[in-house]
């Protein structure tokens, strides 16, 4: 991994970084979610940059907490996962508008599994909450049933990433970390 890449392309040091890995769609699938979030009545659509698939959030860490993370990123064993969103739902704890899969596969559990294992592997515990594999769409959306879609999306996940979240540990905007495979 290139210096630039693991330091956002700037030289920071900043006692405390916001950190997720998440799974992080292609440009296509991206502007499809951004269609679906468009379409929903409630709320406030994510901004189409920020929409993932979050698999562990280890939440603010220190800096040498999210360079560990970074650094292994490759160390999960990680092949592209074929998902298919076909359901969406609502948290009503952050008021969130989701979409994701009716039923996750297999190898998503394992990599959510995965994520949090390189948590602890760098010394933090990601978030305890039961994986629920879910693209945020809409914030401080009203509540809603969970209903399934006629016509279900497909993602072919092949990109994890290591996101910073705003700055000094406080929400904001987006920086990729890490990536892998790199490009």
């Amino acid at each position: 991994m290139n210096d630039s890449l693991a330091n956002g392309g700037e030289d920071r040091e900043d006692p405390v970084r916001r950190v997720f890995l998440a799974l992080w769609p292609d440009d296509a699938t991206r502007a499809a979610l951004h269609h679906v979030a468009r379409s929903l009545p409630r709320g406030r659509g994510v901004p189409t940059a920020h929409l993932h698939l979050t698999l562990a959030f280890p939440g603010n860490v220190g800096i040498d907490v999210a360079d560990c993370l970074a650094e292994r990123l490759n160390f999960l064993a990680f092949s592209p996962i074929p998902l298919v969103l076909d359901r969406l739902g609502h948290f009503a704890g952050p008021r969130v508008t989701w979409i994701g899969p009716r039923r996750a596969p297999e190898a998503l559990e394992q990599l959510a599994a995965e994520a949090r294992g390189l948590c602890l592997a760098c010394g933090v515990r990601a978030d305890a909450r039961p994986f629920v594999p879910h693209v945020t769409l809409r914030r401080f959306a009203r509540p809603s049933t969970c209903l399934d879609l006629d016509e279900p999306m497909h993602w072919f996940a092949d990109t994890l990433v290591l996101v910073e979240s705003g700055n000094d540990g406080h929400p904001g905007p987006y920086r990729l970390l890490a990536r892998w495979p790199e490009k």
